[in-house]
Order: structure tokens, then C-alpha cells, then sequence
């Protein structure tokens, strides 16, 4: 099947979006280290993302806190584990790599798990923004921190009132 591909103009810039009629594969941001491009083999379709971009458009709003898009992230199993895992981070809320592997019932897999957020080929589809050090500092990021950092606030000007959050990026 052929890899369609588009745009999207962002408040964190210009991002890559690609997949097919089954799901979405890719996000990616402008600039971003070992950035992806779209190759000769792949076609510009703006229609086959529609969904991806609408759903995007309204987290950027403020009018979206989910996504239910139908993704194919390839990945080992382990990475899909993960993956999954940083899909039931609650919108404003953060935890630590150590709480992550804890939560997959790996508590001794802090810095796998840390390789795996990393290699998400999905951010903010798969919230990896909301994994931070231990100590509360922000840590890699494949945008950079800067946009995990506008993320992190994004969402805290649109979450619930503080009481009502979990570990909320302070």
C-alpha cells in the first residue's frame, strides 16, 4: 500500500504527517534530528490524513484532549508496550520514566522505556511530551524541549483546575 503524506502548520511548526487508509505511522517535527522526509515512493494526500489533521487542529485549540485515530506504529513489541503505556498518561497530567516502566511491569527497564519514548514515531498522537525526569526536569525530547515545554503548558492552560490533576507538569 502506498504511503500518503502531508502537512500541517502548527503551533510548534510545520509537521510531517504520513500513513495510509489503515492509520497514521508518522509525526514528525520540523527540524527534528534524524528528521524524515517524505520519500519518491510516498504521495502527497491530504484527504487519506483528514482525520489526523482535524483531530491535531483541535488539540492546538484546545478543543481535544484524546485522539482516536487508527495508528500503525512500527516498532519491536517492547516499543508497542510503551507506546500503548504513554496512551493512558491523562491529558495535563505527567509521570517519570521510572513510573512508566513500573505502570508495564518493568520497574527496573527506566531507561528502555526512556529509548522507546524516544523512538515514538507518533508524538503527540502518543503523548511522549508527558514523560519527564524524576526529579521533574524535562528530558529529550525528539523536537525539542522548547516544543515539549509548549506542549507541557498547552495542556496545563486547558486541564482541569490543579486539584483536579494528577502530578501536573508544575
Amino acid at each position: 500500500m502506498t504511503t500518503s503524506y502531508t502537512h500541517l502548520d502548527s503551533p510548534v511548526g510545520r509537521l510531517l504527517l504520513a500513513g495510509d487508509p489503515q492509520g497514521l505511522m508518522l509525526v514528525r517535527f520540523p527540524g527534528e534530528r534524524g528528521a524524515v522526509r517524505p520519500s519518491a515512493d510516498w504521495r502527497r494526500d491530504d484527504g487519506v490524513l483528514s482525520a489526523a489533521i482535524a483531530q491535531l487542529e483541535a488539540y492546538f485549540a484546545g478543543e481535544r484532549r484524546e485522539f482516536s485515530l487508527p495508528l500503525q506504529p512500527v516498532g519491536t513489541p517492547f516499543q508497542k508496550i510503551v507506546w500503548s503505556a504513554l496512551r493512558s498518561i491523562p491529558y495535563g497530567a505527567t509521570v517519570s520514566y521510572g513510573e512508566l516502566a513500573r505502570r508495564i511491569g518493568r520497574p527496573s527497564a527506566s531507561r528502555a522505556v526512556g529509548a522507546a519514548n524516544g523512538a515514538n514515531p507518533l508524538p503527540i498522537i502518543v503523548p511522549c511530551h508527558r514523560v519527564i525526569g524524576a526529579d521533574r526536569s524535562l528530558t529529550g525530547f525528539g523536537g525539542g524541549l522548547e516544543i515539549k515545554r509548549f506542549l507541557l503548558a498547552h495542556e496545563a492552560g486547558f486541564a482541569p483546575a490543579p486539584a483536579q490533576q494528577a502530578d501536573l507538569f508544575a
